[in-house]
């Protein structure tokens, strides 16, 4: 008797076969599917290294910086799923999680007495975008990330996605998952009718190369309505940001060009007025020890606190490909939600599980997609919605009213 055969005859009679119809096997694509990551911050590294750990192996990133490696970046904060996602990738938290506090102590010096002295759990951990970032580029394979390639255009040519380079060079893919940034190309090119609005106050950032005595954990200092100081300890010392309102007007003085043109601040940008700006708040505002980091601290920088009109899709057919918008790219949120580094590596989580059924079990590309939305973007609404929220509870900035997007 032959195998099939066998099977054959042991099968169930028809009276106890299970109903429904048979599943066929699934078809087996004709190449490897080619996926084209633009941004190589932190979304995109870590999608780049989900997708090889799936066997996704045609891949590339691209990212429009020459000098991102050389670059540094602030305070963050990963959550519990964000942090499962990298322990999967094999990066140990000690590569990137300097102080093991989970505890944000927060001094208000407004409203009831017993909310003047908070100490909160936070359900995770925090970093720096530097230490992070340092910790996935270690992982990407030598060749990978192709570094100074700002894309400018995407079409459909043959039927597939096409990059278009600023250096005039063009390249093919499946899918374009672009993830780069609150200033993303790829949200100007697929969704142009959502832009960004300033929301008229500013997050002033300090590195400082001292770290007070007491700092022992993430504080957060309320001294009244439409200011908030924020500081944790990192490796060098200490990262602060200070929250302050200003008009549009005092930011383009400030750093030479209007928040919705300059949505990070450099440096270089940082005027004599800005700084003294900043100092002035912080003397007569913060505790004197606080005060005398934020005048001691050389390096400087901020960012424009900005809205965005609410998403109503994240991945959009071109040609027979899609691209897909990511983090940042998709919905950039306030920092008071601690939700855009989060945001964006949990979205690439689930784009990778979509992505690993059509490629493993046939299924329905548009379909998987349709689902990595409905699990995602409600998440990203909720955050969009909620900084305003907090920030009118602060006294910051001003309230825009988001209207409500239809998830399909």
């Amino acid at each position: 008797m032959t195998h099939r055969h066998h099977i054959a005859a042991a099968a169930p009679a028809a009276s106890q076969a299970t109903t429904g119809p048979a599943v066929a096997p699934a078809p087996l694509r004709a190449r490897p599917l080619r996926i084209a990551v633009v941004g190589g911050s932190l979304t995109g590294p870590v999608l780049a290294l989900l997708l090889l750990q799936a066997g996704l192996d045609h891949v590339t990133v691209y990212e429009a910086n020459p000098d991102l490696p050389t670059a540094t970046g602030g305070i963050l904060s990963l959550e519990h799923p964000a942090l499962d996602v990298l322990d999967r990738l094999g990066i140990p938290q000690h590569e990137y999680v300097q102080f093991g506090f989970e505890t944000i102590t927060q001094f208000r010096g407004y409203g009831p007495a017993d909310d003047r002295f908070v100490q909160r759990q936070y359900p995770g951990r925090f970093t720096t975008w530097t230490l992070l970032h340092q910790a996935l580029a270690r992982r990407l394979p030598a060749g990978l990330v192709h570094a100074g390639r700002r894309v400018t255009g995407i079409s459909a040519d043959h039927r597939r996605p096409m990059l278009h380079f600023a250096d005039g060079r063009r390249e093919a893919a499946d899918l374009v998952a672009f993830c780069d940034g609150r200033a993303s190309i790829g949200r100007r090119l697929l969704d142009p009718g959502r832009r960004l609005h300033y929301a008229g106050y500013v997050a002033h950032r300090g590195t400082a190369t001292i770290r007070p005595g007491d700092l022992g954990d993430f504080q957060r200092w309320e001294p009244r309505p439409g200011l908030q100081f924020n500081i944790a300890p990192v490796p060098a010392g200490s990262d602060w940001i200070f929250a302050l309102n200003a008009t549009t007007e005092q930011y383009t003085t400030w750093f030479g060009a209007p928040p919705e043109q300059r949505t990070f601040v450099l440096p270089h940008h940082v005027s004599p007025a800005a700084r003294a700006h900043v100092d002035a708040y912080a003397a007569t505002h913060l505790p004197a020890h606080l005060a005398d980091l934020v005048h001691a601290t050389t390096t400087r920088m901020a960012v424009p606190v900005m809205d965005i009109d609410l998403p109503t899709t994240m991945a959009w057919p071109v040609g027979d490909g899609h691209a897909v918008l990511l983090g940042d790219a998709l919905a950039p949120v306030r920092a008071h939600t601690a939700r855009g580094a989060n945001n964006g590596i949990e979205q690439a989580d689930g784009l990778v599980t979509a992505l690993r059924q059509h490629t493993r079990h046939g299924a329905d590309l548009p379909g998987a997609l349709l689902g990595w939305r409905r699990r995602h973007l409600l998440t990203a609404l909720a955050a969009v919605r909620q900084g305003p929220i907090i920030a009118d509870r602060l006294g910051l900035g001003t309230t825009r009213d988001l209207a409500t997007a239809v998830v399909g």
